[in-house]
């Protein structure tokens, strides 16, 4: 049961990729706007590690938290790079590069879900909220661009749809990674703070940037302090 709350979940957050995409053939959102969501999506998940990730590690030695944040972190950096290297930045090369930069993106965010499941911990609703939030801004700008190229919006829902599903997938992962870290899920906590905060920094943070500017950086604090104040 606890296996099947994790796909569903991990399905659930990603879900605001499909509206997403499909909202760009019907309204063009502002780079502003776009920016502005970004930016507070980003700063409600560094709430989340602050205040969620890194409390739930507690129960294992510090030393071992931070050998467990760089373990996140290389694997974060490590399948970017691969996806950047055969497909290209930004999608540049398709649809394909889209569709698997978004699900390498999602893998943090998805096996969080996961891993709280496991170690038992209340699932955080200014989490979820963030990670949905987050991935409105990810999915306008390819999906405006795929509809400019052609692409009729069934396509594209569809294409979204398959990220969904993987990052679903990805999502029973982490409750099963989760479950075999032990140590309450202090280990695969502090795994998937590595891995989330290698996300912020290489892709929606400087994309949050370059969308919306100065004002980005009002929106994170606006998100992380929204956040800090659901806890």
């Amino acid at each position: 049961m606890e296996a099947l709350q994790a796909f569903v979940l991990g399905g659930a957050a990603q879900s605001s990729l499909i509206l997403a995409g499909v909202i760009a053939y019907v309204v063009k959102v502002p780079s502003k706007v776009v920016g502005g969501l970004a930016g507070f999506g980003a700063g409600a998940l560094v709430s989340a590690v602050a205040f969620d990730l890194i409390p739930e590690s507690e129960v294992i030695a510090h030393w071992e938290t931070a050998l467990w944040l760089l373990v996140g972190a290389g694997v974060f950096i490590v399948a970017d790079h691969i996806v950047e290297a055969k497909f290209g930045g930004d999608g540049e090369s398709g649809p394909l590069g889209i569709v698997v930069g978004s699900v390498v993106d999602g893998v943090p965010e998805s096996i969080i879900f996961g891993i709280q499941i496991a170690s038992g911990q209340v699932l955080s609703a200014a989490f979820l909220g963030a990670v949905w939030v987050s991935n409105i801004p990810q999915a306008l700008a390819p999906s405006a661009e795929l509809a400019e190229s052609g692409w009729k919006s069934a396509k594209t829902a569809m294409m979204w749809t398959m990220v969904v599903v993987a990052c679903a997938v990805t999502a029973l992962m982490g409750y099963l990674v989760g479950t075999a870290l032990g140590a309450d899920g202090g280990r695969a906590a502090a795994l998937a703070a590595g891995g989330l905060l290698a996300m912020l920094t290489d892709s929606l943070m400087p994309y949050a940037f370059k969308k919306g500017g100065s004002m980005a950086g009002l929106w994170t604090v606006v998100g992380f302090a929204l956040a800090l104040g659901s806890t």
